[in-house]
Parts: structure tokens; sequence; C-alpha cells
């Protein structure tokens, strides 16, 4: 018994002298920074693919950064000529007393569009947002209605909006995630207008009366800088959802519950400069010449003209381009019925031979069978030409 005890004793030892696991390592190269807030996400807007996340999905208080699903109806609206930016909009006692940041709108005041949209974007005048939104819908509670089903149709299955501005006083369930966000902010962003308003530093309404100065100070002082929207209450803590345009590459930095104004700042700042530096955008080549017509057999033509897939953006690693390659596969032959748009084969993107994307090969035009008819109308034609 004693023996079994001592070789236990040294098992024990050796095990304390061997390397515990590369857990450690593998979680310092899982996140190559650390940001003080208690969620973030960077994601790419044009794909939608995740750079980073530290607690993507966890339930937050998002604060003012609500405004981006408001800004997004307002931009959609505007695409479906339901709102102009030159609209006369009246203000409502209900907007008036929403109270937080806002630029002191008077019941029955009138503003355009236009002005409205400057002072929510800009400023994150919460009256200036609810009179927009109730122009739009009639009432608030019908706008947020429209706010949950939109959220819901871009993926957002973490969120409730219970107003259209983030006020969170009087609520425990306006409840979102820095990947939802992230959502919500790509969507915005497909909107390039909006840049108008996220990117001005500084504006005025009421004939200069009233100044607005951008909440997001990545504006003034990022290159690149697209937006886009801050938040900030005790629950909330600091928020930002921020977005900037560098070298071809548009990248999202989320950031929720940060210790202070200058953290979420600083965080969304270290998110960007990382994923600048350790990604590339790149269109992937491939030979042109790999796309050929492909024979027709009983068909009118011989053969039927594959047109050439536009191939998507990918982001990479930098350094990773010289390893990606395309691989075209296409049909010996197809049987005549062949309808435009028939799948005839496909390009394959790879890197380091792990598939990254797969593009249809179709065909071009429609080619329909032969009939007895027309095998006689050739075999005149070739007579003819024999005479």
């Amino acid at each position: 018994m004693k023996r079994m005890t001592g070789v236990f004793l040294l098992i024990l030892m050796i095990c304390s002298l061997l390397p515990v696991s590369n857990a450690a390592n593998i979680k310092q190269e899982a996140e190559p920074f650390s940001v003080t807030a208690q969620s973030a996400v960077l994601m790419d807007q044009e794909s939608g693919q995740v750079l980073f996340e530290k607690n993507a999905h966890e339930k937050r208080y998002p604060a003012s950064v609500t405004k981006i699903m408001s800004l997004l109806l307002f931009m959609e609206a505007i695409d479906d000529k339901k709102l102009n930016l030159s609209d006369r909009v009246t203000a409502t006692r209900e907007a008036v007393e929403k109270g937080g940041s806002q630029i002191w709108l008077k019941e029955g005041e009138q503003m355009t569009a236009d002005e409205l949209l400057r002072a929510t974007a800009i400023g994150s005048a919460n009256d200036a947002c609810t009179a927009l939104a109730i122009h739009l819908a009639g009432s608030e509670t019908a706008f947020v209605r429209r706010m949950n089903e939109r959220a819901q149709q871009l993926g957002m299955h973490d969120t409730v909006f219970e107003n259209c501005t983030g006020l969170d006083d009087d609520t425990e369930t306006h409840l979102t995630t820095a990947y939802d966000i992230a959502l919500m902010s790509r969507a915005l962003l497909t909107h390039e207008a909006i840049q108008t308003y996220t990117t001005v530093w500084m504006d005025s309404l009421r004939d200069g009366k009233t100044q607005l100065v951008n909440t997001n100070k990545l504006v003034r002082f990022y290159n690149g800088t697209t937006g886009l929207k801050t938040g900030t209450t005790n629950k909330a803590g600091c928020c930002v959802s921020a977005s900037a345009r560098r070298d071809g590459m548009h990248l999202i930095a989320v950031v929720l519950h940060a210790p202070s104004s200058n953290d979420r700042f600083s965080d969304a700042k270290t998110m960007l400069d990382w994923g600048f530096a350790s990604f590339e955008s790149v269109t992937p080549d491939y030979d042109k010449t790999a796309i050929r017509a492909v024979p027709v057999c009983r068909g009118i033509k011989q053969s039927v003209e594959v047109q050439a897939p536009k191939l998507q953006k990918l982001l990479l690693k930098t350094g990773e381009k010289a390893n990606l390659q395309t691989t075209v596969a296409l049909a010996e032959d197809v049987f005549a019925p062949v309808e435009k748009g028939q799948e005839l084969g496909s390009l394959t993107v790879s890197l380091n031979g792990k598939p990254l994307a797969e593009y249809p090969l179709c065909a071009a035009e429609d080619v329909r069978a032969r009939t007895l008819c027309d095998a006689f109308l050739r075999l005149l034609s070739a007579l003819r030409v024999r005479a």
C-alpha cells in the first residue's frame, strides 16, 4: 500500500513539472489584444465575418446605439419614397417630453426630415428621433414594432426594442447584444447616404442657434471613420458602434458597457487598428480561358456559352493571398434542351486546399433540342452548299 502511495506521489510530481496544457497559448492567440468593455465584436461589413469577439451574445442595454435601427428604418423609408428629406415634420408632445439628449423641440414646432436626421445621427437627439418615428409610423409604439420586425429579419434573435431612442430608465427588457448591433450596423452602412450625417463632426440647426457636436469622437480623430453611433446610460455604461473604411475594407467595432467614454473609443480603435493590420480584402482571380463553351448534344447549337461568375471579396489574413487557389470544373458536354441559368459546373476558391467559396457556372443562353424538322433543314442546307 505504501509502495502504491509512493508511486502515486511520484506521478503527481512528474505531472506538476509538465506543461499543464496549451489552453493559455490558445487563448492568447484567440485574443490578440484585450478590451475593457464587457462585450465587443469586430465584424467585416461586406461579408459579415466576425474577426474578434468577447461575450458577443450576452444581452445588454444598448443606450442610444439603439438609434442605429431607427436610422436604418429612416433610410429605408427614404429609399422606398415613403419619406423625403424635405418633408416637414411636426413635433408632438410625446417627442418633446422624451428627455435625455435633445435639441429642445417645442410642441408643434416643424423641422425638415433632413434636419431631424442630422440631430439624431450627429447629436443623438431623442426628441428628434421620436418625432421622425411618429411621423413615419403614426406612433412610437408602431415604429418600435417595425424595429423589432426588422431586427428579426436581420437575424438579431437576442434583441428586443421597447423604444426608438435607447432610454432605459423604465425598462428591464430593452436589450441586445454586441453581435446583433454589428448586424444592424452592417445593414445601415449599406445605405451610403447615412455617412452624410455620421461623418460630420459639427453642425447646427435653427440658423446656427442650435449646435450639434458628434458624440462619436472617432469621427474627428480616427482616419477612415464612417460612423456610427454612441450610447451612454447608467445601466448600459459607455457604448459605441464604430465603423471605418481603409484599403478596401470596411470594419465595424462594437463596444458595450465600457468603464468610461475614453475606454469605449480606445477599445474600438484597438479593434479597428488590429483588423486593418491583420487582414486584407482580396478579390480572387481566375483563369478566364478555363470557362469555355460546353458542347451540346442533340441541340440546335453545337455548344452553349457559360456565364463567368462575379467573385466576391474575401477577407484574408495579411500575407495569405499567395496561397489562394481557384479551380474550375465544367461538364464535358450536356444534352439539349439547355435552359439559361442551368448549372453546368462550378468554380471553387480555396485557401491552402480548404474551400472558402463556391460559385455555380451556368448556361448563358437557352439551347433547345433539335427536332426532325431541324435535322431536315440542316441536311437541306448542307446539300445546297455542296451543289
